[in-house]
């Protein structure tokens, strides 16, 4: 008999799609073998989207997709597939769009029902297995679903093409074109502080998401304005997180966003593109603000990935995530704490107990998980000289009492079972944590995050770069495919490691992924990128349809992150198409990015970057001139919107490529710095102090 060729989730790389192969359902993976049974048996498909960090995944896969007479119910009557979103963000993105369009919501578990050629008759995201919540029950919804396909399929194909229309909708209107102004940046930055919630911080209402580029795009704002609204906008947002249950105050790092408006309950699973974005913002808001408070959060998360996944980072690389939970049974369990626990933990110390009561909010009804009230979120209640004030200590004894009863808590909670850390290496994300290590290293001069980013870029260029395919998705897997984000936010880092080493070869592989991103991703049409290759690979269901992406969502919209690269390029002098090419991917988008200003916080820095005045920054020295090594590290370590950074040995002063203006002033004197900013040049310095006032005052004109 021959070898069936059908797939299996059992063959897979992915931890997610692994665990769907114990169950009793028949699962298929994304496969054209799976579309090919669908219509050669007539059935619709059930289509579950999730991934191994989602707590409500997990709740559905204990309470349904693990129940036999569930499975039965999908065995019968559906071709069941299982996606990965973490592994194929194509696919999610399009079926997210569509249930959205059904339903009105998204996220995961996505659970769509699909005609044979995969479009989208109904759907959701999590069913409960009765009727609660104001939601049907699985097993209802299946009947239900599976009647209607066998008594009146074209009623859900009819169904299906209205979503179908809904949806060009929603991409034409996501795609509108129109000029580029600095008009476009101003009226999004005047969006975002309407939107600020002035007693909790953030933008907007409950549940409210980190939102990183918002707070660059602001961040710079501030920066060209001095202007102390902003500013209070900034530090108001970046604080009441780093103080907020969002933040892990004992182990670093951040959770992926907040149930409540205060940002003290979230859910609990760690992301890649959360963490790296955010260090990111952070250790530029330092080098601005001076805040130590932002250094710590800083440290902490890049104590957070040499702690879970230490021999990765080692090796080259950062986790995809960090789940939210051991088990369906408990939400965030792992995370969060009853009273009796932090007593057990401090040993039945009086006074730490008492610290960390007042400290960490245990006694706030408000810091209690929704699902189980008695386990609280430890969150930054009180200041540390509030604590020692109501303790009738010293604040220099709080403080010590506390990194005690600190270091009890964070052992005790090293004891219990960890949640899943998801090892698996996709090159974006690797890439959006990689440069928040650059930049740690940058502003705050954590030099051993920027050796930990460089391997982990090596890695990537390594294992998952081809010269005729670009950046893979998954490192090592070049059969995976590669994605926009993929290019862009690798393209992005290795932007960021030239500008930290001055290693022309980051250079170098930086401009090759953007000339195969433009090769293979712009749409002809637009200008604009598109998220998977042209005309190339599978156009399963609705992979054919084309996506641009321009929403942060919350990762940066590829599109965006593109245009920086390709805008950064130019400004580096790499070529004259790129600044022409970034101004056609921003014009593609101009008039709808009016419309929706808070959902493209990334895109509007672009703008910000394609429209204002560039600052470049020049330091002529050898390497290992005491002058000019101080030069470069206040250079970079000075945050200033919209910059560059090279540095030029004296014997190469006239053969680099500079811009017009610089080029007319510099000499082979050396130390020294330049700078210009857009074609306004400050004269030279050869002091890094007044290198970092001439970063911090001088104004060039676009």
């Amino acid at each position: 008999m021959p070898e069936d060729p059908t797939p299996t989730l059992a063959e897979s790389r992915s931890p997610f799609l692994r665990h769907g192969a114990t169950q009793p359902v028949n699962w298929l993976p994304w496969s054209e073998a799976a579309f090919e049974r669908a219509r050669r048996e007539d059935r619709p498909i059930l289509l579950d989207i999730g991934a191994v960090w989602c707590h409500w995944c997990h709740v559905m896969d204990r309470e349904s997709y693990e129940d036999p007479e569930t499975a039965r119910l999908i065995n019968e009557n559906f071709v069941p597939v299982k996606v990965d979103r973490d592994e194929r963000p194509d696919v999610d993105a399009r079926y997210q769009r569509a249930v959205q369009a059904l339903s009105g919501q998204g996220g995961w578990p996505l659970t769509a029902f699909l005609t044979p050629s995969g479009e989208v008759f109904y759907g959701g995201t999590y069913f409960p297995p009765e009727d609660r919540f104001g939601r049907p029950s699985f097993r209802r919804v299946l009947e239900s679903v599976a009647g209607v396909w066998r008594r009146d399929a074209a009623r859900a194909v009819e169904t299906a093409r209205a979503v179908r229309a809904r949806l060009d909708l929603f991409e034409q209107a996501e795609a509108e074109p129109g000029e580029l102004s600095p008009s476009l940046v101003a009226r999004g930055v005047d969006a975002f502080l309407a939107a600020y919630d002035e007693r909790h911080g953030g933008f907007g209402t409950a549940p409210k998401f980190p939102n990183p580029g918002a707070l660059q795009l602001l961040l710079d704002r501030c920066l060209d304005t001095a202007d102390e609204s902003i500013e209070h906008v900034v530090e108001g947002t970046l604080t009441a997180m780093a103080r907020g249950g969002i933040h892990d105050h004992l182990g670093g790092g951040f959770h992926r966003y907040s149930v409540d408006a205060k940002w003290i309950v979230p859910h609990f699973e760690k992301m890649a593109y959360d963490n790296g974005t955010l260090l990111e913002a952070y250790a530029r808001a330092h080098a601005v603000f001076g805040d130590p408070l932002y250094a710590r959060v800083c440290d902490g998360i890049l104590g957070y990935y040499r702690e879970v996944s230490p021999a990765l980072v080692e090796a080259g690389g950062f986790p995809a995530s960090q789940d939210a939970d051991i088990g369906p049974t408990d939400d965030g369990d792992y995370w969060t704490w009853t009273l009796a626990e932090v007593g057990d933990a401090l040993g039945g110390d009086v006074a730490l107990f008492e610290a960390v009561r007042l400290r960490y909010g245990l006694d706030d009804p408000s810091s209690g998980v929704h699902t189980a009230h008695e386990r609280h979120v430890l969150y930054e209640a009180l200041p540390v000289a509030e604590v020692a004030a109501r303790m009738g200590v010293s604040e220099a004894e709080a403080e010590a009492i506390l990194d005690e009863a600190k270091r009890r808590l964070k052992a005790a909670r090293d004891r219990r079972p960890r949640p899943f850390v998801d090892e698996t290496l996709y090159a974006g994300w690797v890439a959006l944590v990689a440069s928040g290590h650059i930049a740690a290293a940058r502003h705050l001069g954590r030099g051993e995050a920027g050796v930990a980013a460089l391997r982990a870029l090596e890695r990537v260029w390594v294992e998952a770069f081809d010269v005729d395919d670009g950046v893979a998705h998954r490192l090592g897997n070049g059969e995976t495919g590669g994605y926009l984000e993929d290019q862009a936010n690798v393209a992005q880092a290795f932007l960021d490691a030239f500008e930290w080493t001055q290693d022309p070869a980051w250079l170098d592989r930086a401009e090759r992924v953007v000339e195969i991103l433009i090769r293979r991703y712009r749409d002809p049409g637009s200008g604009a990128f598109l998220d998977r290759p042209r005309g190339e690979g599978e156009a399963l269901g609705m992979l054919a349809d084309a996506h641009l992406p321009i929403v942060d969502s919350p990762m940066p919209s590829g599109n965006a992150v593109a245009a920086l690269a390709l805008l950064r390029l130019d400004a580096l002098g790499r070529g004259e198409g790129y600044r022409g090419a970034a101004e056609k991917v921003l014009r593609a988008f101009a008039g709808s990015a009016a419309e929706m200003p808070t959902a493209v916080a990334t895109y509007l820095r672009a703008v910000d970057w394609a429209t204002g005045p560039v600052t470049t920054i020049v330091v002529v020295g050898d390497e290992g001139d005491a002058g000019a090594d101080a030069l470069l590290a206040t250079a970079l370590a000075t945050y200033r919107p919209r910059t560059v950074v090279r540095r030029i040995a004296p014997g190469r002063v006239g053969a680099e490529t500079l811009p017009q203006e610089l080029a007319a002033m510099v000499t082979g004197a050396a130390p020294r710095a330049y700078l210009c900013a857009g074609r306004s040049c400050a004269p030279p310095v050869d002091r890094a102090e007044a290198l970092a006032e001439l970063m911090r005052s001088f104004r060039g004109a676009a």
